[in-house]
């Protein structure tokens, strides 16, 4: 086989029709485009143009509301991921882990509002990992692997054990 034997398989490839070659091509004068006014033009795109009619997205009455931008960008991060992390050698189970921490090792590419700790996967490891919000599953799942969540002050933490709720 030769560079120029490659070839198209047969109607994989459509020649374009030629427009505005002559009234004999059936395509002629105005190319099918009908005649003058602004979508006549090439770049006309009217999304949602009715003609000059009340277009239906300004028909219908606003609903609802949305405060999205306020809120707080926390980076998800499962337990089984952090284990992958520490049985590929990228972090050291010594010292606290934090999201300075998984930013350096390449886990999350940027730290956002904080790390949120989630319980997918299995810890096999003893960590102390400070984070911005965990799951109570998460918080359980840590800690009986031997290692310990730190969250912010005044964040709710998990139901109280049985010695200090006897206290």
């Amino acid at each position: 086989m030769k560079l120029n034997d490659v070839r198209d398989n047969s109607g994989a490839h459509y020649r374009a029709k030629r427009v505005g070659r002559g009234i004999g091509s059936g395509k002629g004068k105005t190319a099918s485009r009908g005649g003058k006014g602004q979508t006549a033009r090439s770049g006309v795109s009217l999304n949602g143009f009715e003609g000059g009619q009340t277009p239906l997205h300004r028909r219908l009455p606003k609903r609802g509301f949305n405060n999205s931008i306020f809120r707080n960008d926390f980076k998800a991060v499962n337990l089984g991921r952090l284990q992958r992390a520490l049985d590929d050698g990228k972090l050291k189970p010594e010292g606290t882990l934090d999201g300075a921490a998984l930013v350096a090792c390449g886990m999350l590419r940027r730290l956002g509002d904080g790390v949120r700790l989630l319980a997918k996967g299995e810890l096999r490891a003893a960590i102390t990992i400070e984070a911005a919000g965990a799951s109570k599953a998460a918080i359980a799942a840590v800690e009986k692997a031997g290692g310990k969540v730190i969250l912010p002050i005044g964040s709710p933490k998990e139901a109280p054990t049985e010695e200090t709720a006897s206290v």
